[in-house]
């Protein structure tokens, strides 16, 4: 209710015309009229003289004027500025992401994005724990695998693979396993989990195995694989690279299971900025 009318009466108050003022707004004259007059009725005063010839302002409406055509101008402005900011992307975004993915993957590509868009501050908080982001403040974050049931929102970036592979020299020593029963024989270099994830017969299966190696590193466990200490379960970006080169040979690829997603995840009740889609854009470019 506060807004009706207003911008009838300062059209009317700068072209001094109701005709003018409802050609400029592109609605009738007599809507206009009836705007200024209902305005008149809340406000409880004369805005206008008015004369066959001529409409000016009263002493009360030139100081109702001033003050509407400031209010106008700074929502011009704040208008503008949101246009800006999806021209020009700037301000704070606050990111969590996976400590080794993030290192390998994520943070050459928002430097390469900083690179870009010099008025954007990142804030980034490398850990494996998975933080509150509405409690803590996030505006997103890169999270891998199957998601849990929750109220965020997600966008899926890339995928990742999981291989079982060890070096030449092990499988030379020890054999190469065909199926899922001969891990029993083998040393299975651990993670934090006491199990690796395999397909068989269609469905997920989740196989516990054992070794002299339990390590919260895959970096660490990467390097056990290389010198011959045992097989190993790693996602792409440690091995892939190995694989090619010889250095470590994947076994069992056809127990692999199904390619997990690389989420970008953000509160479901924040609208994502123009700042923070574009950067989600960047990361699904480049990830994918």
């Amino acid at each position: 209710m506060q807004w009706e009318g207003i911008s009838e009466f300062v059209q009317v108050a700068e072209t001094q015309s109701f005709t003018q003022a409802a050609k400029k707004l592109a609605i009738s004259t007599p809507q206009v009229s009836r705007q200024v007059s209902a305005l008149e009725k809340r406000l409880n005063i004369k805005l206008f003289y008015r004369t066959t010839r001529k409409v000016s302002l009263t002493q009360e409406g030139e100081i109702f004027y001033q003050h509407c055509r400031s209010v106008l101008d700074g929502l011009d402005a704040a208008e503008r500025a949101v246009s800006n900011l999806q021209s020009r992307p700037q301000g704070k975004i606050k990111l969590t992401a996976p400590v080794t993915y993030a290192e390998m993957k994520v943070l050459p590509l928002l430097n390469n994005f900083l690179q870009q868009h010099t008025d954007v501050q990142i804030t980034v908080n490398l850990t494996n724990l998975q933080l509150d982001l509405v409690e803590e403040g996030y505006d997103i974050a890169i999270r891998l695998g199957k998601l849990a049931d929750s109220s965020l929102m997600a966008r899926k970036l890339s995928k990742r693979t999981n291989y079982v592979c060890a070096s030449a020299s092990y499988l030379e020593r020890y054999g190469s396993p065909h199926s899922l029963s001969e891990l029993a024989k083998h040393n299975c270099l651990l993670g934090t989990l006491d199990y690796w994830r395999f397909r068989e017969e269609g469905r997920e299966r989740l196989l516990r195995v054992s070794g002299n190696l339990t390590c919260n590193s895959g970096s660490g466990l990467l390097d056990a694989a290389l010198k011959g200490l045992g097989l190993v379960q790693l996602p792409d970006y440690y091995v892939e690279e190995h694989i090619k080169k010889g250095n470590l040979v994947s076994v069992l690829d056809k127990f692999a299971e199904t390619d997990e997603g690389v989420w970008a995840v953000y509160p479901h009740n924040r609208h994502l900025s123009p700042r923070i889609r574009l950067l989600v854009d960047h990361l699904a470019k480049n990830l994918e």
